[in-house]
């Protein structure tokens, strides 16, 4: 591939997607498979929509490891050049019940720890992750060594060159205590320049959920702008120059409440890239996340450009 415009850090795995809605796992009959992970997730949406993405992550020397470089290169059109591979921990997996379908539980298999956790500096090309145009970070790689200290080493040597984003991407089962990730978070918030999450992510982040004082927060770090996710509410988009604007949702029906928030982070970063106004960014990212909201799955259901343009342009003309 031609020169990175993205590169994402961080966790992969092999989603297995409950085709029955609204039943307990135990009364479900079949699944659906796909590649999965935020950081994996974040890469395939920006690819759906022209960019040219990569992923630095890690797969079991196994037949799902196999499927994930496979899927990505020839399905998804991901660049796999950093898509490690352990010799000894296995390719994870992850079981989504769709009951309720807007809150689905997430079952991880990951033990005894997942390759993604296992990133060295010496996996990836230094000199890409410290000039790509986006760098894209979710917390969750700062959760295990050695991946943290080879994220840290990457923000460290980028320079807070724009765009570092830091995904807040709070799970709970990824790390031993709520405070080593307020630490972690807290010391890679020296080093980027956008953090995007809801309000219980920044609550770990800053030591708050409300939007507005959890937004100053992040900016008092020395970030360029910050957006908070309000759920039903939309995003909150707060800048270094004073700006806050609340940024409204795309209304949906929900079929799967997974993945919304990776399709928000490939069109926002289309917006980046682009060179757009942040607000007009996180307004094509709402969109983005709505259309996946209404789908089933995640990286295989991440819209196109034209699935986007489609929705904003009828919000346009209903005067939304």
């Amino acid at each position: 591939m031609s020169e990175l415009e993205l590169l994402t850090i961080g966790r992969v795995s092999v989603d297995l997607y409950a085709e029955q809605l609204r039943v307990p796992l135990r009364e479900v009959r079949s699944f659906r498979k796909s590649v999965g992970g935020t950081a994996t997730n974040v890469a395939v949406a920006a690819a759906r929509l022209g960019h040219r993405a990569a992923v630095f992550t890690k797969v079991g020397d196994d037949a799902f490891g196999d499927y994930v470089r496979w899927a990505l290169s020839e399905t998804f059109g991901v660049d796999t050049r950093f898509v490690g591979t352990d010799d000894v921990l296995r390719t994870p997996l992850a079981f989504a019940e769709l009951d309720p379908p807007d809150d689905p539980t997430i079952i991880f298999y990951r033990e005894p720890k997942a390759p993604d956790l296992n990133l060295d500096v010496g996996d990836v090309d230094v000199d890409v992750a410290a000039r790509v145009p986006v760098l894209w970070v979710p917390a969750g790689a700062l959760s295990a060594e050695p991946s943290r200290s080879t994220v840290h080493h990457l923000l460290e040597t980028r320079g807070r060159r724009d765009h570092v984003v830091l995904d807040l991407d709070w799970r709970p089962q990824l790390w031993d205590t709520p405070a080593s990730a307020t630490r972690e978070v807290g010391r890679a918030l020296a080093h980027v320049t956008l953090a995007i999450g809801n309000r219980a992510e920044c609550e770990i982040a800053v030591g708050s959920g409300e939007p507005a004082l959890a937004a100053d927060r992040l900016l008092d770090r020395g970030l360029t702008a910050v957006i908070v996710k309000l759920g039903a509410d939309g995003v909150l988009v707060a800048t270094a120059d004073g700006r806050r604007e609340q940024v409204p949702p795309y209304p949906v029906d929900v079929v799967c409440g997974l993945g919304a928030g990776d399709a928000f982070g490939g069109a926002l970063c289309h917006g980046l890239l682009a060179g757009w106004d942040i607000v007009e960014s996180a307004r094509y990212g709402n969109a983005a996340g709505a259309i996946v909201a209404g789908r089933l799955m995640c990286a295989d259901d991440m819209p196109t450009l034209g699935d986007i343009e489609v929705l904003v342009e009828e919000r346009h003309a209903a005067g939304r």
